[in-house]
């Protein structure tokens, strides 16, 4: 069954790329992309996903923002695109080397997509979470998930991940998933990604 794409509670990590302060006003659909990483950080919290979060150059870029809900993590701070810096590989190998990874944040066509870079090299699947994801140009996110896409890594939504990762009803921890679904993920602009397809 290799190469499907099927999410597992117990083979995943959740990545909170840079969802820092200063990109705020400059992000296209900031704060829809942040409310959704928020929904999958809870989810995470739920079933037991481990997170990590990194911050670009945070002395210049400011912290993580806090509707996130990332207190408790160490942020990882980076200069480099990619999240796969030297201390993240080893909360990964701390995690025992997670197969899969769940992926939020921004800028696509940057730090994401360097990261997915790295994680397919080296053979980690990667669940890119569209509507958890953006640039600052609608145009260079939709031609990154593309991009990304032709890569090899899957492209999700944050109420599919939510519901992949229970796969039904009688999850022990269903209802509570389900009370994170209560109201409908935002509108991110990604219906213009597929009427371009």
């Amino acid at each position: 069954m290799a190469g499907i794409g099927r999410l597992t509670t117990k083979d995943a990590v959740l990545l909170l790329c840079d969802m820092q302060e200063k990109f705020r006003p400059n992000i296209f659909q900031f704060t829809n992309i942040v409310s959704n990483a928020a929904r999958l950080l809870q989810a995470g919290r739920v079933l037991g996903i481990p997170a990590i979060v990194t911050e670009q150059y945070p002395k210049g870029l400011g912290p993580t923002v806090p509707e996130l809900g990332a207190e408790g993590l160490t942020a990882h701070a980076k200069t480099s695109f990619t999240m796969m810096t030297e201390e993240v590989q080893k909360e990964m190998q701390i995690l025992g080397n997670p197969k899969q990874a769940i992926l939020c944040g921004i800028e696509a066509h940057a730090c994401i997509a360097c990261t997915t870079f790295d994680l397919l090299e080296k053979g980690i699947e990667v669940h890119i979470v569209s509507d958890a994801v953006s640039s600052r140009s609608q145009t260079d996110r939709l031609f990154a998930l593309s991009r990304l896409k032709q890569s090899g890594a899957f492209l999700t939504t944050t109420e599919a991940v939510l519901l992949q990762l229970v796969q039904g009803a009688k999850h022990p921890n269903f209802k509570e998933i389900q009370q994170l679904m209560m109201q409908p993920s935002p509108d991110t602009g990604l219906l213009a990604y597929f009427s371009a397809l």
